[in-house]
């Protein structure tokens, strides 16, 4: 009977201490949350703003540089002096980066050169070799050579002042298309000026300041082609010789079965190594853009 009793009163103490403990994570976790809930800010309460510093208060171009906003993606104005975050200049790199083949094709060396060596590889009958990678590599390498002078310009002219905040994004854009314009238009023959101001309709006084963009390009490309097309016929030239040369023998040796280009090919490889064909279509193709 006794041994009932202090089991009963023993569950009695184990119900209590449990109710306790209860009760007190109920009230410790109740504090808690009303502790956080005043502490909380949501991003568009009345009382907290997402702009880090006042407008008005940068000082300098770096800190006009510096994102304004808890977000990042933003464009920080201070009395029309406006400067990109850097999240926004990080899209507009990526972008100028996935533009970058179209503007090296379009407005500088690159394609008379690699026009031309494929001529010469067609000349030579050497069917992959060099292989592509080596002609686009190639092209690549003299393309940054003979542009080194434009570029230079353009990073000096309008990307250094830009980056610097002494002048705005037109007038960047603008600097950094005089060198490529002042490029393309010695290349630029005049009547494909002439034809492109034409069809689109304006009239043009013979300076290159009066030329769009939008027409100076098309036409530096049209002449471009022209005069690649015309230095491969050049080039097709003394390979042609040999070609009938090499065809003329195996017909009078009774030979006509046999394909000319099979006998002729060593030749042409011949003629073009002791002539050092190489270093002497590249120094010629690098000179005509001088």
């Amino acid at each position: 009977m006794k041994k009932s009793i202090e089991a009963g009163k023993l569950i009695i103490v184990c119900l209590l201490v449990t109710v306790g403990i209860l009760c007190f994570h109920k009230i410790f976790s109740t504090t808690l949350l009303v502790h956080a809930a005043e502490e909380r800010v949501l991003t568009g309460d009345t009382a907290v703003t997402t702009v880090i510093n006042p407008p008005g208060t940068a000082e300098t171009t770096e800190e006009l540089m510096e994102p304004n906003i808890v977000s990042g993606f933003t464009v920080t104005v201070n009395e029309d002096n406006g400067q990109l975050s850097g999240a926004l200049r990080i899209l507009i790199t990526l972008t100028l980066i996935s533009l970058a083949p179209i503007l090296i094709i379009m407005m500088t060396s690159f394609t008379r050169i690699l026009i031309v060596l494929h001529f010469t590889r067609a000349a030579l009958n050497t069917q992959t070799a060099p292989p592509n990678q080596i002609l686009v590599g190639l092209a690549l390498i003299l393309t940054f050579f003979i542009m080194e002078p434009t570029f230079t310009q353009i990073n000096e002219q309008a990307i250094q002042p830009f980056n610097d905040g002494e002048i705005e994004q037109d007038q960047a854009f603008e600097l950094a298309m005089q060198p490529l314009r002042e490029f393309m238009y010695p290349q630029t023959q005049l009547k494909d000026v002439e034809m492109f101001m034409e069809i689109a309709g304006q009239e043009w006084d013979g300076e290159i300041e009066s030329i769009p963009n939008t027409v100076l390009v098309p036409s530096f490309m049209i002449s471009e082609l022209r005069t690649a097309f015309w230095i491969g016929f050049m080039i097709y030239i003394p390979f042609i010789v040999i070609d009938m040369v090499v065809a003329s023998t195996l017909m009078s040796m009774g030979m006509m079965m046999l394909p000319p280009t099979t006998i002729s090919m060593p030749f042409k490889i011949l003629l073009f190594v002791m002539a050092d064909g190489w270093a002497l279509i590249i120094g010629q193709l690098v000179s005509t853009f001088y």
